[in-house]
């Protein structure tokens, strides 16, 4: 398939050496000609020098023709302007844009632009890295507000109701995954052995609701 590539920085040119080796033509646009320079020297793809919100611009890239469109220029309004573009008037299927300021993805998804929220994803990129396995989220919601996480539990917690783990950890259990298959709780589930417990939570919570799930609860009398 065609994709048009807005932006030609780091991402912008590692993407089109990634999709050009999955065997798809790729035009990338930039207003700075110097920029595609930062392209793989076997790039055979199209170079297209000029404003990616310019209707005129995208048509010599060959969005017309394209399945797919990625905004990732440094700019936050210049990708969601050229993302709307791509997707209202050119009518291309599969649209998503990089946006730095998280509390403006959820407003973009709203639009029904798919958005990579970038300092959030990279922080649960490092944290996979940096914490015990499990302790890193799953999920995060365009604005980064609340993160979705395997929590890893202490062994006490087995037979406990899941609405005694959710008021102890302050968070809410989203599902269990329990023999290989997803369970949606209900406020009587009981933990059993075994269980990969899935929990939302505020993203600024997220320490404290692990260090809770890793004691042992508290019986009561």
């Amino acid at each position: 398939m065609h994709v048009v590539i807005m932006g030609c920085g780091r991402v912008g040119a590692s993407l089109a050496a990634a999709l050009q080796r999955l065997d798809h033509t790729v035009a990338v646009v930039d207003k700075d000609a110097q920029a595609f320079h930062r392209l793989n020297r076997n790039f055979s793809g199209y170079r297209v020098t000029g404003n990616g919100i310019d209707r005129d611009v995208l048509a010599e890239a060959g969005i017309e023709q394209a399945a797919a469109f990625a905004a990732v220029s440094n700019g936050d309004n210049s990708n969601i302007v050229s993302a709307r573009v791509a997707r209202e008037t050119f009518g291309v299927d599969h649209v998503v844009a990089r946006i730095y300021d998280p509390k403006r993805a959820e407003v973009y998804q709203r639009l029904g632009i798919p958005t990579v929220a970038t300092v959030p994803w990279t922080t649960d990129r490092f944290l996979r890295m940096l914490l015990p396995e499990g302790v890193a989220t799953e999920w995060r919601e365009p604005s980064g507000t609340v993160a979705v996480l395997q929590l890893p539990l202490h062994d006490g917690w087995i037979g406990h109701r899941v609405s005694e783990l959710e008021r102890t950890t302050g968070s809410r259990v989203a599902f269990i995954m329990r023999f290989g298959t997803g369970v949606l709780v209900g406020q009587d589930t009981i933990v059993q052995a075994d269980d990969a417990v899935y929990v939302a939570a505020l993203s600024g919570t997220v320490t404290d609701v692990t260090a809770a799930a890793q004691r042992a609860p508290e019986e009561s009398e």
